[in-house]
């Protein structure tokens, strides 16, 4: 699979009908859709392409929240959205204690092709251009998929903290940003 192109990329309009399906597809899993946003709210695709790009700009981000930048991993063979990843530019109380600088998803038809593992990486890029200099990753701890992509990417785990209001146990996890992406690499 490492030979297929796959793209980390902002979304737009022509990706409305892969955002639709990719939405549908966790809905219908009843997995969570992490690393989208607020796409779980939004039957309409041009509505979440809407609120995502509040989050672009300091000025027009809404209360409670943070900056923030929304990506598609496209496969390019077919323009299939495989993953989406969420970048957290800073941190409000929440994302500090809990869910970190970033979030992210596969497709649950398309797990276990190593795209994860990909697409944090290519994240990890987009997190350097912007100033980061370290990255809060978590995940939670019955989690072993995710986990492995953190550690995969460079993660060391920190601690195990308890979100009261979802209930589970997260473990935080950092990437120092420093360290050349080929140290970091499986």
């Amino acid at each position: 699979m490492n030979h297929l192109k796959l793209t980390l990329r902002l979304p737009t309009i022509k990706d409305a009908e892969e955002i639709r399906a990719y939405r549908q597809e966790f809905l219908d899993a009843g997995d969570s859709m992490d690393g989208t946003g607020p796409l779980r709210r939004f039957d309409d695709p041009a509505d979440w392409l809407r609120e995502i790009e509040t989050y672009l700009h300091p000025e027009t981000v809404p209360a409670g929240k943070v900056q923030a930048t929304q990506f598609l991993f496209v496969r390019e063979n077919d323009h299939r959205i495989v993953g989406m990843l969420q970048v957290r530019h800073y941190f409000n109380d929440y994302l500090e204690k809990y869910a970190g600088h970033i979030g992210c998803s596969v497709r649950p038809s398309e797990r276990r092709k190593g795209y994860a593992t990909r697409m944090l990486r290519q994240g990890l890029d987009f997190c350097r251009t912007i100033g980061l200099d370290r990255v809060l990753i978590s995940c939670e701890v019955d989690n072993e998929a995710s986990r492995r992509t953190i550690l995969a990417n460079g993660g060391v785990y920190e601690s195990t903290v308890f979100e009261p209001a979802e209930k589970i146990e997260l473990q935080r996890y950092w990437i120092d940003l420093s360290i050349p992406p080929e140290e970091n690499a499986e």
